[in-house]
């Protein structure tokens, strides 16, 4: 087993504390509170110095909180600086004996106010109430993108019939394209922007390029939107 090393610290902070809590229970026999009374004024002196420095380390610009840590360590120093003489403890005064009889309630008010008073951070990020949801981000359908459709294949002139060789007469129009609702909806948007902010209606090259589509596909759009 390892040997036990007192940490000199700690040692010198039971030996502080052991003294000061017998200078605030003479103080408080010698101005009539005799019995369990006089145990119980030290440790409600310490617990609110140490509730006040809890309350500092959190909130370091706390006013209240500087304020009872204050109250709480001059009480705790005037108790060390009564009991070395300055006073007659066998004839206690009265503001000693009034000051004494008053500190329960005093110690009570301070610790309350410190345990239920919101620090600054808590005031400045307030948390949301427990019972309420955030309501969801509204999810946008992806609007699909069609395929380009495939260039037909050439045909030799050669395989052609006669009615349909160069010369002869003109080849019919191909068919346009099919072009999918949800596109045409998306094109019909792009539009009425491009209207509204420059007053003119959309030309064929530009809803191209606003769309990302083919020439071929562009056109069949716009034969649509007007």
């Amino acid at each position: 087993m390892g040997r036990i090393r007192p940490d000199p610290v700690l040692v010198q902070a039971v030996i502080a504390g052991a003294l000061s809590f017998a200078h605030l229970h003479d103080l408080a026999a010698a101005a009539g509170q005799d019995g369990w009374k006089a145990w119980a004024y030290p440790i409600s002196v310490d617990l609110l110095l140490v509730a006040a420095w809890r309350r500092l380390r959190n909130d370091d610009s706390s006013r209240l909180a500087w304020c009872w840590f204050v109250i709480a360590l001059v009480a705790s120093l005037g108790a060390n600086v009564v009991t070395a003489g300055f006073l007659d403890l066998r004839h206690p005064p009265a503001w000693l004996r009034f000051g004494i009889a008053g500190w329960p309630a005093l110690a009570f008010l301070g610790g309350t106010l410190l345990a239920h008073t919101r620090t600054v951070a808590e005031a400045a990020d307030p948390a949301p109430p427990a019972d309420v949801a955030p309501a969801p981000a509204p999810v946008r359908a992806p609007v699909p993108t069609p395929e380009p459709p495939a260039d037909p294949p050439e045909e030799d002139a050669s395989d052609l019939p006669a009615a349909e060789l160069p010369g002869e007469s003109p080849r019919p129009a191909p068919a346009p394209a099919p072009v999918p609702a949800a596109l045409v909806a998306h094109a019909r948007k792009v539009a009425d922007e491009h209207h509204a902010r420059t007053g003119e209606q959309i030309d064929t090259d530009t809803l191209r390029a606003r769309l990302g589509v083919p020439s071929q596909l562009a056109d069949s759009i716009a034969a649509q939107l007007t």
